[in-house]
């Protein structure tokens, strides 16, 4: 009989190890789900809930400690027990302090681990048990790279405080989702979430969509409206595409930035919203600014906490376990059973620049799992191409900084790119991804002097 709530990940790549885990988990009455990777792992984020997490320390594609501390940015991960069998007294003094229920070595003695698992599990609050991936600040959000950690962390940093933020990114990449993480995160998260597209609105109606108008404030007006700041208020308005917004109400969102009051439109009567403002943006605010298209006050306003949200192509560690995870979720959805993505497929979408970031790929996604009749998803080269916009063009002033940053890692390590100490390892990337990085940037090893 399994416990409630009792629902335990145990992630090995060896086969035989993981089996006997599993057993001896399923015999202490829990149920047990098998991970051969952590990239599997974190696909499943969202569709399983488990109590426990039981970690192999060297995995193939990110080692246990990496997934460990990409976990921790995130809200209520779940409790981690380590096994390997090159376990070092530094390695699990680092685990444990980062937050590990136990630290075991292979070959496991059955007590120890059904001990370390049942503290691991009793240490969950009910409240704790909630889907990783399914809840909380990371909703829709999933990844295993370095700049998708740091991202993570720094939005939980902000969402504790009532400050401004402004999330800076191309179209795609999540903007939205993250406003809505630090809204979760934050203290107002009992209070209202209200949404604002400024480019979605006719100019001509967005100032009473924002602050409401009185009856008869103009033709048609029959009736008053509470605008979205009031509905927002003690809460977080979202003011997507805020790049948007026309010269004429700037002022008017100034005020209500700096004064937190407004009039309705048509009526005299001041209005006090406590709303915390989430502004998003794919364009370029301070070149607006230069050319008068957006004034400077209201962007230093709103430029208080500013959070560049990375393109897809620039965190492509992500792709793989993006990829699973939107094939697995389209496939739920229609009733399709379907086979894993194969390394092929994986690669070409790797390689492929996503100039709609992560909606692109979820199409693409959606696509290939619609017309995976006899459970094959493929994406042929022409279902991307399909995607591209015509005159997409990379930025060259970020294909420069990558390149000077390789470059300089890989002068450090010598050029050694491989192991422990090389140069992917430095880099917190795949030695593949890296040497599809050097070869996309021109990047060539320089011969040596004679």
């Amino acid at each position: 009989m399994s416990r409630p709530g009792g629902m335990v990940s145990v992630v090995d790549d060896d086969v035989s190890a993981r089996e006997a885990m599993v057993g001896l988990v399923r015999s202490a009455g829990y149920r047990a789900v098998a991970h051969a990777s952590a990239v599997d792992f974190l696909s499943s984020l969202g569709h399983e809930s488990p109590s426990c997490l039981v970690l192999d320390v060297e995995l193939p594609d990110l080692d246990g400690l990496a997934l460990q501390a990409h976990l921790n940015a995130m809200q209520s991960p779940p409790p981690i027990v380590f096994v390997t069998g090159h376990g070092s007294i530094r390695m699990s003094v680092t685990a444990i302090k980062a937050g590990a229920v136990d630290f075991l070595t292979k070959p496991l003695d059955s007590d120890a681990f059904l001990e370390a698992i049942e503290r691991a599990v009793s240490s969950l609050r009910p409240e704790e048990r909630a889907p990783l991936g399914a809840a909380g600040p990371v909703e829709g959000i999933i990844g295993v790279s370095s700049l998708l950690s740091d991202l993570l962390r720094k939005v939980a940093t902000v969402a504790a405080t009532d400050s401004t933020v402004l999330l800076v990114g191309e179209t795609g990449t999540g903007k939205e989702r993250l406003a809505r993480a630090v809204h979760d995160l934050s203290p107002r998260c009992a209070g209202p979430f209200v949404k604002v597209n400024c480019a979605a609105i006719p100019s001509g109606l967005l100032e009473s969509e924002l602050m409401g108008h009185e009856r008869g404030a103009f033709t048609g007006a029959i009736a008053p409206r509470v605008g979205r700041f009031e509905l927002a208020n003690e809460g977080t308005i979202f003011l997507d595409e805020i790049g948007e917004l026309p010269v004429e109400l700037q002022p008017k969102l100034l005020r209500v930035l700096q004064e937190r009051e407004f009039e309705r439109v048509g009526g005299a009567r001041t209005v006090r919203s406590n709303a915390r403002v989430v502004a998003a943006t794919n364009r370029d605010l301070k070149a607006m600014v230069e050319s008068r298209e957006f004034r400077a006050d209201l962007y230093y306003r709103l430029n208080v906490f500013p959070v560049a949200v990375p393109a897809l192509r620039h965190r492509r560690d992500d792709i793989p376990v993006l990829a699973r995870h939107f094939a697995q979720v389209f496939a739920d959805r229609i009733g399709r059973v379907i086979r894993p993505l194969s390394d092929a497929t994986v690669d070409r979408l790797v390689s492929y620049d996503w100039p709609g970031n992560v909606r692109e790929l979820q199409n693409v996604l959606e696509r290939a799992v619609i017309l995976a009749h006899d459970g094959t998803v493929d994406v042929p080269d022409e279902c991307l191409a399909e995607g591209a916009p015509v005159g997409w063009e990379h930025s060259d002033a970020l294909s420069d900084v990558s390149r000077a940053h390789i470059l300089r890692v890989l002068d450090d390590t010598n050029w050694v790119i491989a192991g422990p100490s090389g140069a992917a390892a430095r880099l917190r990337m795949k030695r593949s991804t890296l040497n599809f990085r050097m070869k996309k940037l021109g990047i060539v090893r320089p011969a040596r002097a004679s």
